[in-house]
């Protein structure tokens, strides 16, 4: 089973208020219907190929409106397509559509009334209506977090994008072909429509196995972070080596103060040491106590008597 499909069973698994049912019911017809005229009568017929959203739309019709439904399913020929559920609505049709906002004495609309979305319920209901129509979600198994709803008119996009932007999720909108998508990809607003749309499952799910690879991210980025100190350390001490070992081969060393000597030669038996390693050496051989920052002075004063060699 696809995290697409998941998540869209978690939200046809929610028994929500009725004012959201009409707002959900409002998206899956709006995105998944057209009008039809049969035996003179006006009416609605609902196709997708998704059974989880056919269910659900033919439930919220019969809880809302209690009208008779006709669900029929379309066998395609191809193998590797799906089912076409089809769901026919003729009693009270027009009445039905005026109710959920998308029906006015204009004709249809892009986008339902604001009226059906006023309530902040029922907004994310809309939202999770619009996903379970024609959305996907992809696994959160895969670093590439991408969540879309693809719609066929742009006004109806913006209108999706700005009740988003009513819970502070930031969707943006791409042009697909002749469909409009509205997309989200940062991973924490993703697990922030989950919850909006009352896919809880799916929500534990995502951000459970989110964190895993967060933190394994993370594990790596340390260990990569504590080798480059490493080399960096190592690369560091080799080029003390090289001009300590100058100083020393050359008259200047006969005149080093102790400090400076007792700094040379530690650095000289304890190659790969760090700096913080040096410094306890140093205390254990010589019962003196050196910062960090002594050390790193007293070597950079070296470097310079190495360097003044050569001129």
């Amino acid at each position: 089973m696809s995290f697409t499909t998941e998540i869209k069973q978690d939200i046809a698994n929610n028994d929500i208020k009725k004012c959201c049912c009409k707002a959900e019911l409002s998206a899956l017809i709006k995105l998944t219907s057209s009008l039809i005229i049969e035996n003179r009568q006006f009416g609605i017929l609902v196709r997708t190929e998704n059974p989880t959203t056919a269910k659900r739309i033919v439930s919220l019709i019969k809880k809302i409106y209690k009208v008779k439904t006709d669900l029929v399913v379309i066998k395609k020929t191809n193998l590797k397509k799906n089912n076409v559920y089809t769901v026919k609505v003729l009693e009270n049709a027009r009445d039905i559509l005026e109710d959920l906002g998308l029906y006015s004495s204009k004709g249809l609309s892009s986008h339902p009334s604001y009226t059906v979305v006023l309530k902040d319920c029922c907004a994310g209901a809309y939202v999770a209506g619009s996903f379970l129509a024609y959305g996907s979600c992809n696994a959160p198994s895969n670093s590439n977090y991408h969540l879309e709803i693809s719609l066929d008119e742009l006004d109806h996009a913006n209108f999706i994008v700005k009740l988003l932007s009513r819970f502070n999720i930031d969707a943006k909108i791409s042009k697909r072909r002749n469909r409009y998508i509205v997309y989200i990809k940062r991973s924490d607003l993703i697990s922030d429509f989950l919850k909006l749309v009352g896919a809880n499952s799916s929500l534990y799910k995502y951000e459970d196995i989110r964190m895993q690879r967060d933190l394994k991210n993370s594990l790596i980025r340390l260990d990569n972070c504590e080798l480059a100190n490493e080399v960096k350390t190592l690369n560091a001490a080799k080029r003390q080596v090289e001009y300590l070992q100058k100083i020393k081969k050359s008259r200047k060393y006969e005149v080093l103060n102790e400090k400076l000597k007792n700094v040379l030669e530690l650095r000289l038996k304890y190659q790969d040491s760090s700096l913080l390693e040096l410094c306890d050496a140093y205390q254990k051989a010589y019962g003196d106590v050196i910062s960090k920052s002594g050390m790193k002075h007293r070597l950079n004063k070296l470097e310079s008597i190495a360097i003044n060699l050569d001129n």
